[in-house]
């Protein structure tokens, strides 16, 4: 199973159906962040890791773990002959997590990176928006079909840019609100 719309020519059909810009935004978002499948894929490694802690208390077998599953996404996808997009995505995650808590002994350091890219996270998406360039303007640019002819095309519209400060401020309170749940938990 692959994409939402996998052409851009079905993309622009299914925009051209929409009746909102929401529904524009959330087909947009779809296709640039790989719909449900490439967020599970994205998700399933760091699982994997908090589940093998849980149980063995050690560190070794938890990357490990974490790693057995991202190859096997990757298998998954190849045998499909689908992108690799998103199963590299959490590959890199996971390696960065993997390293943090292997350099310190310390599952918990596992963590750490995500507290950090949370953090920055919500001060860019902040900024993105104080700025009148929110950042979900550019994840909705990515999505659409016409963007290598004209990747700011959503800029013009003026509706589209007030949908995008808004989603881009409650991603701003969603990573603002992983970092105080992480931190203290830290």
């Amino acid at each position: 199973m692959s994409a939402p719309y996998p052409d851009a020519e079905d993309r622009v059909i299914a925009e051209e159906r929409a009746s909102t810009v929401e529904e524009i935004i959330r087909q947009r978002l779809s296709a640039a962040l790989g719909g449900w499948r490439g967020s599970l894929e994205a998700a399933l490694p760091t699982i994997a890791f908090v589940i093998t802690w849980t149980v063995t208390k050690e560190l070794r077998p938890s990357i490990i773990a974490a790693g057995a599953l991202v190859v096997l996404l990757g298998l998954v996808r190849v045998v499909q002959r689908s992108s690799l997009q998103y199963v590299a995505t959490a590959a890199f995650a996971t390696a960065i997590a993997a390293f943090f808590a292997a350099r310190s002994g310390r599952a918990e350091d596992a963590f750490l990176p995500g507290i950090i890219t949370n953090a920055a996270y919500a001060v860019l998406s902040l900024v993105s928006v104080l700025g009148k360039w929110p950042m979900v303007g550019f994840l909705v640019g990515a999505g659409d079909p016409r963007a290598k002819e004209d990747p700011m095309r959503w800029r013009r519209d003026r509706a589209l840019v007030a949908v995008c400060n808004r989603l881009t401020l409650v991603m701003t309170a969603m990573f603002a609100l992983r970092v105080a749940i992480m931190y203290p938990l830290y």
